[in-house]
């Protein structure tokens, strides 16, 4: 257990280390000043020279890349003379515990990893992702625990009965919702519940899980808001588990056990709930966990199109406003919460599944 984790741990840091790699490089040809976006109209030649020094844009590549990492990096090297802390624009300190010299001028400091700040504004990064990701999160929960739950129950349905006509329109089911891309599924659901049926349904097309009122007297949880974005993100994981389960739980009904389990006398219902489904289990959990950290990440034009304030909302704003530090911050947030993800279905994987090694 311990090697397999040192392994999927160093993994993990291979596999973040490429991620960081290529973001810093792809949004460096990127064209545009960064000093001049913080600063806006009102620059001078002067500021921006200094603002590109403090970001360390005045140097070459390699350096810049080096910083960089030292900004992510949870234990860093800062000159002792700035070992007090790192002045931005708006001169706020940046936090950080020192621990020891290592040279003169070297000192090893512990800190959270540094995003930077936005370009437009000026906050960090970090307090923007804290503010938007878990309304990211609890989309994703939501979705996939509704993709779970009827995937499962609908493919052990269509297994029981297989070749019924409920089968076949389970797998007819599946082939549509796994070739129905989440921007036109968005719209489409979007626009016959909120749209057409609104007065029925009494749903809105955009909205928070947290809105103001129309008199500003407070916020109130808006649950309805919830339910189109969710649905529509589960419909592509929910179509993959269906199928799965039908497939995993048919192969699980002609094994040997199962057959001998009938000739003791034991209920047909007992020998599907409580024997065969879990064993079918394995194939789904780990789709589901794979389709949970892609999600997260696959959530941008779901949440833009119905207005839910999340990470993919953020996104696609900073893009159109060419924010690339708040970019940058929620891609490389949702590559370590997909690699996290993929470490604990591989425990998890071992700990159902006993004739898997975690070595």
């Amino acid at each position: 257990m311990a090697n397999f984790l040192l392994k999927r741990f160093l993994y993990a840091l291979l596999t973040l280390w490429g991620v960081i790699t290529v973001i810093f490089f792809l949004f460096n040809i990127l064209p545009g000043d960064p000093a001049k976006m913080m600063l806006g109209q009102r620059s001078d030649i002067s500021t921006i020279e200094s603002i590109r020094k403090e970001l360390g844009l005045d140097k070459s590549k390699g350096a810049q890349y080096l910083k960089y990492l030292n900004d992510l990096s949870p234990l860093s090297l800062h000159n002792e003379r700035n070992s007090e802390s790192y002045i931005y624009l708006d001169k706020e300190k940046y936090q950080f515990t020192k621990l020891f010299n290592i040279t003169g001028k070297r000192t090893l400091v512990l800190k959270y990893p540094y995003l930077r700040r936005s370009y437009q504004s000026k906050r960090q990064v970090s307090q923007i992702i804290k503010e938007t990701l878990p309304n990211t999160f609890i989309l994703a929960i939501v979705a996939i625990i509704f993709a779970t739950f009827a995937g499962i129950f609908l493919g052990v349905i269509a297994a029981i009965k297989k070749d019924s006509l409920f089968d076949r329109l389970s797998l007819l089911f599946s082939a549509f919702g796994m070739s129905l891309p989440s921007f036109f599924a968005a719209i489409l659901i979007g626009w016959i519940f909120a749209f057409v049926l609104g007065d029925l349904t009494g749903l809105n097309l955009t909205g928070n899980i947290y809105e103001i009122d129309d008199f500003g007297e407070g916020i109130h949880l808006q649950l309805k808001n919830l339910i189109l974005p969710a649905f529509t993100l589960g419909i592509r994981p929910l179509s993959i588990v269906v199928q799965l389960a039908r497939n995993s739980m048919l192969d699980v009904l002609s094994q040997d056990y199962i057959r001998t389990a009938k000739a003791k006398g034991l209920s047909f219902s007992r020998i599907i709930w409580k024997h065969a489904l879990k064993n079918s289990l394995n194939p789904v959990i780990t789709a589901i966990s794979g389709w949970f950290a892609s999600l997260m990440a696959g959530v941008v034009f779901v949440e833009y199109i119905f207005g839910w304030k999340g990470l993919g909302f953020i996104i696609v704003d900073s893009l159109n406003n060419y924010d690339l530090p708040v970019v940058v911050g929620c891609v490389l947030t949702i590559s370590v919460m997909f690699i996290i993800i993929n470490t604990l279905t591989d425990l998890l994987y071992g700990i159902l599944d006993p004739r898997v090694k975690m070595e």
